[in-house]
Protein backbone atom coordinates (compact mmCIF):
# COMPACT_ATOMS: atom_id res chain seq x y z
CA UNK A 1 0.00 0.00 0.00
CA UNK A 2 1.53 3.44 -0.92
CA UNK A 3 0.12 6.77 -1.51
CA UNK A 4 2.26 8.04 -4.42
CA UNK A 5 3.62 5.50 -6.94
CA UNK A 6 4.79 5.87 -10.52
CA UNK A 7 7.57 4.25 -12.86
CA UNK A 8 8.77 1.00 -12.24
CA UNK A 9 12.98 0.32 -12.20
CA UNK A 10 15.03 -2.74 -11.57
CA UNK A 11 16.67 -0.75 -8.37
CA UNK A 12 14.71 0.55 -5.50
CA UNK A 13 16.31 3.45 -3.14
CA UNK A 14 14.55 3.18 0.25
CA UNK A 15 15.27 6.28 2.48
CA UNK A 16 14.60 6.35 6.37
CA UNK A 17 14.88 9.95 7.25
CA UNK A 18 15.21 9.10 11.53
CA UNK A 19 15.69 11.57 14.14
CA UNK A 20 19.46 10.84 14.77
CA UNK A 21 20.58 9.09 11.73
CA UNK A 22 19.53 8.72 7.59
CA UNK A 23 19.80 5.28 6.03
CA UNK A 24 19.84 4.52 2.71
CA UNK A 25 19.37 1.42 1.12
CA UNK A 26 19.45 -0.03 -1.96
CA UNK A 27 18.03 -3.06 -3.04
CA UNK A 28 18.16 -5.01 -6.92
CA UNK A 29 14.70 -6.42 -8.08
CA UNK A 30 16.52 -7.68 -11.02
CA UNK A 31 16.78 -11.35 -10.30
CA UNK A 32 13.81 -13.70 -8.96
CA UNK A 33 14.88 -12.93 -5.36
CA UNK A 34 15.37 -9.44 -4.18
CA UNK A 35 19.15 -8.45 -3.36
CA UNK A 36 20.61 -5.78 -1.16
CA UNK A 37 23.16 -4.11 -3.03
CA UNK A 38 24.33 -1.02 -0.59
CA UNK A 39 23.91 0.12 2.46
CA UNK A 40 24.97 4.28 3.75
CA UNK A 41 23.86 6.03 6.86
CA UNK A 42 24.85 9.61 7.97
CA UNK A 43 24.19 11.35 11.46
CA UNK A 44 21.89 14.42 11.15
CA UNK A 45 22.49 17.00 13.89
CA UNK A 46 20.94 17.09 16.84
CA UNK A 47 17.22 18.36 17.44
CA UNK A 48 16.82 18.64 13.00
CA UNK A 49 14.27 16.12 13.49
CA UNK A 50 12.74 15.74 17.37
CA UNK A 51 10.11 13.21 17.33
CA UNK A 52 9.95 12.48 13.65
CA UNK A 53 9.09 16.10 13.07
CA UNK A 54 11.79 18.13 10.80
CA UNK A 55 12.30 21.19 12.78
CA UNK A 56 14.94 22.09 10.70
CA UNK A 57 14.66 21.49 6.46
CA UNK A 58 17.78 22.99 5.34
CA UNK A 59 19.38 20.42 7.34
CA UNK A 60 18.06 17.80 6.93
CA UNK A 61 17.97 18.16 3.34
CA UNK A 62 21.84 18.87 3.43
CA UNK A 63 22.23 15.87 5.39
CA UNK A 64 20.61 13.94 2.54
CA UNK A 65 22.67 15.52 -0.34
CA UNK A 66 25.65 14.75 1.01
CA UNK A 67 24.85 11.24 1.74
CA UNK A 68 24.12 10.67 -1.81
CA UNK A 69 27.79 12.08 -2.63
CA UNK A 70 29.07 10.31 -0.35
CA UNK A 71 27.81 6.55 -1.19
CA UNK A 72 28.11 7.32 -5.35
CA UNK A 73 24.29 6.61 -5.52
CA UNK A 74 22.72 8.61 -8.65
CA UNK A 75 19.22 7.56 -8.82
CA UNK A 76 17.13 10.05 -7.60
CA UNK A 77 13.82 8.41 -7.27
CA UNK A 78 13.23 7.03 -4.03
CA UNK A 79 10.77 5.35 -1.24
CA UNK A 80 9.90 7.47 1.28
CA UNK A 81 7.92 6.96 4.84
CA UNK A 82 5.46 8.89 7.21
CA UNK A 83 4.16 8.19 10.38
CA UNK A 84 3.47 9.53 13.85
CA UNK A 85 0.30 10.69 15.24
CA UNK A 86 -1.08 12.58 11.94
CA UNK A 87 -1.29 8.79 10.34
CA UNK A 88 -3.92 6.25 11.27
CA UNK A 89 -4.00 2.88 10.36
CA UNK A 90 -7.78 1.23 10.63
CA UNK A 91 -9.00 -2.06 9.80
CA UNK A 92 -12.57 -1.51 8.85
CA UNK A 93 -16.01 -3.09 7.16
CA UNK A 94 -17.64 -1.95 4.31
CA UNK A 95 -20.26 -4.02 1.96
CA UNK A 96 -18.98 -6.02 -0.07
CA UNK A 97 -17.99 -4.15 -2.99
CA UNK A 98 -15.65 -3.59 -6.21
CA UNK A 99 -12.22 -2.24 -5.51
CA UNK A 100 -12.75 0.07 -8.06
CA UNK A 101 -16.40 0.66 -6.41
CA UNK A 102 -14.84 1.00 -3.43
CA UNK A 103 -12.80 4.58 -2.96
CA UNK A 104 -15.60 6.77 -2.62
CA UNK A 105 -17.83 4.73 -0.02
CA UNK A 106 -14.34 4.07 2.26
CA UNK A 107 -13.63 7.78 1.70
CA UNK A 108 -17.18 8.57 3.29
CA UNK A 109 -16.39 5.67 5.93
CA UNK A 110 -13.31 7.30 6.91
CA UNK A 111 -15.10 10.59 8.46
CA UNK A 112 -15.52 7.75 11.36
CA UNK A 113 -12.47 6.64 12.25
CA UNK A 114 -9.68 9.78 11.06
CA UNK A 115 -9.81 12.65 13.94
CA UNK A 116 -8.94 15.15 11.11
CA UNK A 117 -10.16 16.85 8.08
CA UNK A 118 -11.17 14.42 5.65
CA UNK A 119 -11.06 17.08 3.06
CA UNK A 120 -7.08 17.38 4.59
CA UNK A 121 -6.07 14.12 4.23
CA UNK A 122 -4.25 11.65 2.08
CA UNK A 123 -6.48 8.38 1.87
CA UNK A 124 -5.80 5.01 0.75
CA UNK A 125 -6.73 1.68 1.57
CA UNK A 126 -6.99 -2.29 0.94
CA UNK A 127 -9.23 -4.95 0.35
CA UNK A 128 -8.31 -7.71 3.00
CA UNK A 129 -10.55 -10.47 1.43
CA UNK A 130 -10.98 -10.12 -1.89
CA UNK A 131 -12.25 -13.05 -2.47
CA UNK A 132 -14.79 -13.43 0.01
CA UNK A 133 -18.36 -14.60 0.17
CA UNK A 134 -19.82 -12.53 2.75
CA UNK A 135 -22.05 -9.29 2.91
CA UNK A 136 -19.25 -7.11 3.80
CA UNK A 137 -15.37 -7.09 3.93
CA UNK A 138 -12.55 -6.57 5.38
CA UNK A 139 -10.86 -3.37 4.47
CA UNK A 140 -7.56 -1.95 5.78
CA UNK A 141 -7.70 2.31 5.80
CA UNK A 142 -4.69 4.31 5.87
CA UNK A 143 -5.08 8.12 5.93
CA UNK A 144 -2.06 10.50 6.71
CA UNK A 145 -2.42 14.56 6.72
CA UNK A 146 -1.52 16.04 3.61
CA UNK A 147 0.12 18.78 5.14
CA UNK A 148 2.73 15.71 6.11
CA UNK A 149 3.15 14.19 2.82
CA UNK A 150 3.73 17.73 1.08
CA UNK A 151 6.55 18.37 3.64
CA UNK A 152 8.33 15.15 3.37
CA UNK A 153 7.61 16.11 -0.73
CA UNK A 154 9.59 19.21 0.16
CA UNK A 155 12.30 18.02 1.65
CA UNK A 156 13.25 15.87 -0.85
CA UNK A 157 12.72 18.29 -3.50
CA UNK A 158 15.26 20.48 -1.52
CA UNK A 159 17.68 17.35 -1.94
CA UNK A 160 17.02 17.15 -5.39
CA UNK A 161 14.75 14.20 -5.34
CA UNK A 162 11.64 12.57 -6.44
CA UNK A 163 9.21 10.15 -4.16
CA UNK A 164 8.59 6.91 -6.24
CA UNK A 165 6.43 5.86 -3.23
CA UNK A 166 5.52 7.23 -0.26
CA UNK A 167 5.06 4.43 2.28
CA UNK A 168 3.86 4.02 5.93
CA UNK A 169 6.48 3.35 8.45
CA UNK A 170 4.41 0.40 9.90
CA UNK A 171 3.86 -0.75 6.45
CA UNK A 172 7.92 -0.48 5.52
CA UNK A 173 8.90 -2.47 8.60
CA UNK A 174 6.00 -4.82 7.71
CA UNK A 175 7.51 -5.59 4.71
CA UNK A 176 11.13 -6.77 5.62
CA UNK A 177 9.55 -8.53 8.86
CA UNK A 178 7.62 -10.54 6.56
CA UNK A 179 10.28 -11.72 3.95
CA UNK A 180 12.59 -12.59 6.77
CA UNK A 181 10.03 -14.05 9.37
CA UNK A 182 7.13 -15.72 7.21
CA UNK A 183 6.36 -17.93 10.19
CA UNK A 184 5.70 -14.26 12.38
CA UNK A 185 2.78 -13.77 9.91
CA UNK A 186 0.42 -16.99 11.90
CA UNK A 187 -0.96 -15.92 14.66
CA UNK A 188 -0.22 -12.64 16.35
CA UNK A 189 3.15 -11.29 16.40
CA UNK A 190 4.44 -8.27 17.75
CA UNK A 191 7.56 -5.72 16.37
CA UNK A 192 9.10 -3.16 18.30
CA UNK A 193 11.18 -0.91 16.89
CA UNK A 194 13.35 1.12 19.66
CA UNK A 195 14.37 4.30 17.58
CA UNK A 196 16.10 7.33 18.90
CA UNK A 197 13.32 9.30 20.44
CA UNK A 198 9.92 7.13 19.22
CA UNK A 199 9.29 3.46 20.07
CA UNK A 200 6.63 2.12 17.29
CA UNK A 201 4.80 -1.35 18.50
CA UNK A 202 3.44 -2.86 15.39
CA UNK A 203 0.79 -6.01 16.03
CA UNK A 204 -0.07 -8.82 13.11
CA UNK A 205 -2.32 -10.74 13.00
CA UNK A 206 -2.16 -13.70 10.42
CA UNK A 207 0.33 -11.51 8.00
CA UNK A 208 -2.45 -8.51 8.68
CA UNK A 209 -1.35 -4.94 10.47
CA UNK A 210 -3.31 -4.74 13.19
CA UNK A 211 -2.52 -2.16 15.48
CA UNK A 212 0.20 0.42 15.38
CA UNK A 213 1.22 2.63 18.27
CA UNK A 214 4.25 5.07 18.99
CA UNK A 215 5.59 5.33 22.07
CA UNK A 216 8.22 8.44 23.61
CA UNK A 217 10.87 6.50 24.74
CA UNK A 218 14.25 6.03 22.64
CA UNK A 219 17.87 5.61 23.23
CA UNK A 220 17.93 9.79 22.99
CA UNK A 221 16.56 9.11 26.41
CA UNK A 222 19.07 6.55 27.78
CA UNK A 223 22.13 8.58 26.20
CA UNK A 224 20.66 11.98 28.46
CA UNK A 225 20.37 10.05 31.18
CA UNK A 226 24.02 8.20 31.30
CA UNK A 227 25.25 12.25 30.49
CA UNK A 228 23.18 13.48 33.35
CA UNK A 229 23.49 11.19 36.31
CA UNK A 230 26.79 9.61 35.50
CA UNK A 231 28.71 12.55 33.82
CA UNK A 232 29.49 10.44 30.39
CA UNK A 233 29.90 12.84 27.26
CA UNK A 234 27.54 12.25 24.24
CA UNK A 235 30.27 9.77 22.75
CA UNK A 236 31.28 7.62 25.73
CA UNK A 237 27.32 6.83 26.16
CA UNK A 238 26.21 5.82 23.07
CA UNK A 239 29.55 3.63 22.79
CA UNK A 240 27.91 2.11 25.80
CA UNK A 241 24.43 1.85 24.43
CA UNK A 242 26.18 0.04 21.70
CA UNK A 243 28.00 -2.27 23.19
CA UNK A 244 27.80 -5.89 23.77
CA UNK A 245 27.98 -6.16 27.93
CA UNK A 246 25.64 -5.11 30.34
CA UNK A 247 27.08 -2.65 32.53
CA UNK A 248 26.48 -1.32 35.50
CA UNK A 249 25.96 2.30 34.70
CA UNK A 250 23.76 1.45 31.68
CA UNK A 251 21.40 -1.19 33.86
CA UNK A 252 18.87 1.61 35.39
CA UNK A 253 18.46 3.08 32.08
CA UNK A 254 17.82 -0.39 30.67
CA UNK A 255 14.80 -0.68 33.30
CA UNK A 256 13.46 2.18 33.19
CA UNK A 257 13.28 2.07 29.41
CA UNK A 258 12.43 -1.55 29.02
CA UNK A 259 9.57 -1.04 31.75
CA UNK A 260 7.90 1.92 29.61
CA UNK A 261 8.20 -0.26 26.46
CA UNK A 262 6.28 -2.77 28.27
CA UNK A 263 3.92 -1.18 29.44
CA UNK A 264 2.83 0.56 26.43
CA UNK A 265 2.47 -3.25 25.13
CA UNK A 266 0.60 -4.02 27.55
CA UNK A 267 -1.80 -1.04 26.70
CA UNK A 268 -2.08 -2.55 23.06
CA UNK A 269 -2.94 -5.39 23.99
CA UNK A 270 -5.38 -4.75 26.39
CA UNK A 271 -6.68 -2.12 23.55
CA UNK A 272 -6.49 -5.55 21.37
CA UNK A 273 -8.94 -7.50 23.44
CA UNK A 274 -11.17 -4.40 23.89
CA UNK A 275 -11.81 -3.15 20.44
CA UNK A 276 -11.78 -6.82 18.66
CA UNK A 277 -13.40 -10.41 19.61
CA UNK A 278 -11.53 -11.57 17.17
CA UNK A 279 -8.03 -10.73 18.17
CA UNK A 280 -5.55 -13.37 19.63
CA UNK A 281 -3.14 -12.87 22.63
CA UNK A 282 0.47 -12.17 21.22
CA UNK A 283 2.64 -15.29 20.93
CA UNK A 284 5.85 -13.84 19.98
CA UNK A 285 7.99 -10.78 19.61
CA UNK A 286 10.58 -9.28 18.13
CA UNK A 287 12.38 -5.88 18.61
CA UNK A 288 14.35 -3.92 16.07
CA UNK A 289 16.29 -0.62 15.70
CA UNK A 290 18.85 1.23 17.43
CA UNK A 291 17.95 0.16 20.75
CA UNK A 292 18.22 -3.35 20.04
CA UNK A 293 21.16 -3.27 20.10
CA UNK A 294 21.43 -2.03 23.48
CA UNK A 295 22.59 -4.46 26.21
CA UNK A 296 20.04 -6.04 28.22
CA UNK A 297 17.31 -4.26 26.84
CA UNK A 298 15.72 -6.80 24.80
CA UNK A 299 16.01 -9.74 27.61
CA UNK A 300 14.30 -7.23 30.23
CA UNK A 301 11.48 -6.40 28.21
CA UNK A 302 10.99 -10.27 27.78
CA UNK A 303 11.30 -10.96 31.63
CA UNK A 304 8.74 -8.21 32.60
CA UNK A 305 6.36 -9.81 29.85
CA UNK A 306 7.24 -13.26 30.31
CA UNK A 307 8.05 -14.30 26.81
CA UNK A 308 10.86 -14.49 24.77
CA UNK A 309 11.87 -11.30 22.57
CA UNK A 310 13.89 -12.04 20.22
CA UNK A 311 16.02 -9.58 18.09
CA UNK A 312 14.65 -9.22 14.24
CA UNK A 313 17.38 -10.01 12.09
CA UNK A 314 16.32 -7.62 8.45
CA UNK A 315 18.89 -10.01 6.22
CA UNK A 316 17.76 -13.35 7.43
CA UNK A 317 16.01 -13.93 4.27
CA UNK A 318 17.61 -11.59 2.20
CA UNK A 319 20.76 -11.95 0.02
CA UNK A 320 23.70 -9.73 0.40
CA UNK A 321 25.82 -8.20 -2.48
CA UNK A 322 29.29 -8.29 -1.42
CA UNK A 323 30.42 -4.96 -0.57
CA UNK A 324 26.98 -4.04 0.07
CA UNK A 325 28.26 -2.52 3.70
CA UNK A 326 31.20 -0.84 2.74
CA UNK A 327 33.58 0.04 5.88
CA UNK A 328 30.23 -0.68 8.21
CA UNK A 329 29.81 -3.23 10.47
CA UNK A 330 27.38 -5.61 9.60
CA UNK A 331 26.32 -6.95 13.42
CA UNK A 332 26.51 -2.96 14.27
CA UNK A 333 24.21 -1.77 11.41
CA UNK A 334 21.81 -4.36 11.06
CA UNK A 335 19.47 -3.70 13.84
CA UNK A 336 18.91 -0.58 12.37
CA UNK A 337 17.97 -1.46 8.60
CA UNK A 338 14.28 -3.19 9.16
CA UNK A 339 12.63 0.24 7.99
CA UNK A 340 14.86 1.02 5.03
CA UNK A 341 14.81 -2.48 3.85
CA UNK A 342 11.13 -2.65 3.65
CA UNK A 343 11.05 1.01 1.66
CA UNK A 344 13.61 -0.39 -0.45
CA UNK A 345 11.61 -3.74 -0.64
CA UNK A 346 9.01 -1.69 -2.85
CA UNK A 347 8.29 -1.60 -6.52
CA UNK A 348 6.77 1.37 -7.65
Amino acid sequence: MAFLGFGKTKKTVGLDVGSGLIKLVVVDHGSDQPVLEQVAITPVLADAIVEGEIMDPAVVSEAIRGLFVTSGVKQKRVVVAVGGRDVIVKKIQVDRMSEADAYDVVRWEAQQYVPFDIEGVELDFQVLDPEGAGLQMEVLLVAAKRELVETRLSLLSDANLDASVIDVDAFALHNAFELNYPDAMTGVSALINIGHEVTNVNVVQDGIPLLTRDLTVGTRRFREGLQRERGMSAEDADALLRGFEKTPELEPFVQSGAEEITVGIERATAFLQTASRDAGTIERIYCCGGGARVPGLAEVIGERLRMNVEVANPLQALEVREGAFGALNVDEVAPLLMQPIGLALRTA
